[in-house]
């Protein structure tokens, strides 16, 4: 059997422990992945004692609390808190999550931070989203329509047309879905990965666009496209409960029925 080792500076080495400057009623560990650019250092995993009756019930309250009351230099990212924007996504106790809308109380004794898996770290829980978005901007996410729009209404859609695009356009492209696929952590430099494959369908299945040919032309690629295996890991992440594995397999069977 092969024995493999990560490199030297990539193992993660034990942190520093804050216990409060409090004595705290009802104490909660959380344990955070802590790395800084600047420093020649390797990772460490960072121990905190969280009072849970000084914070709010979710894994993101209890980064605010570590970052106002332990260590003002913890980086991680936020915005709505609604689990809307997908600013928080993280890795929590191994599986991928926005912290706004993870209960504390579901994470049993200890909760456990990553940044989001197999992505570039700018620092601490906040991952290089470079990537991700470069290749969410090559599916051209923007209707595509040669003819003119009515000078009098809107383009217009059916109750049915419309009903094609449940599921579809409530991603906010949090990366959990991508970044909890075993094809994209190999081949992510080629391969799309479910998020952009599901915005890709998004607009092939639009009623109002009218490059459905272009858009299937430019994904009827060996790594674009057919990476996927159907692990369905991106549909056990998705904090939306949608189904990115479903929408590629549509785009594998228009890619299929048009060439009959």
């Amino acid at each position: 059997m092969g024995n493999f080792r990560l490199p030297q500076n990539s193992r993660i080495r034990p942190g520093k422990l804050h216990p409060g400057r409090r004595a705290a009623a009802h104490p909660k560990r959380i344990e955070v992945y802590r790395w800084d650019p600047e420093r020649n250092e390797n990772p460490r995993l960072d121990v905190f004692q969280v009072d849970l009756d000084q914070c709010g019930p979710m894994v993101l309250d209890a980064l605010i609390a570590i970052k106002s009351e332990f260590d003002s230099s913890l980086v991680f990212r936020r915005s709505c808190r609604e689990g809307v924007c997908g600013s928080c996504a993280m890795n929590i106790n191994g599986r991928n999550a926005l912290a706004c809308t993870e209960a504390i109380a579901d994470c049993g004794e200890t909760v456990t931070l990553y940044p989001l898996p197999h992505l570039p770290v700018v620092k601490d829980l906040a991952p290089d989203l470079t990537h991700f978005y470069a290749q969410y901007a090559s599916i051209r996410p923007w209707l595509g329509a040669e003819t003119p729009p009515p000078a009098d209404r809107e383009r217009l859609q059916s109750h049915q047309e419309r009903a094609k695009l449940d599921g579809l356009v409530e991603c906010i492209l949090c990366a959990c879905c991508s970044t909890s696929c075993p094809s994209y952590w190999w081949n992510g430099d080629r391969y799309l990965g479910p998020a952009a494959l599901l915005q890709a369908y998004r607009w092939i299945a639009d009623s109002r666009d009218e490059t459905t040919g272009e858009r299937l032309d430019a994904l009827e690629d060996p790594f674009k496209l057919y990476r996927c295996h159907t692990i369905m890991n991106c549909v056990d992440a998705c904090p939306k409960g949608l189904n990115p594995a479903k929408a590629i397999g549509h785009i594998k069977t228009l890619l299929i029925e048009r060439q009959t």
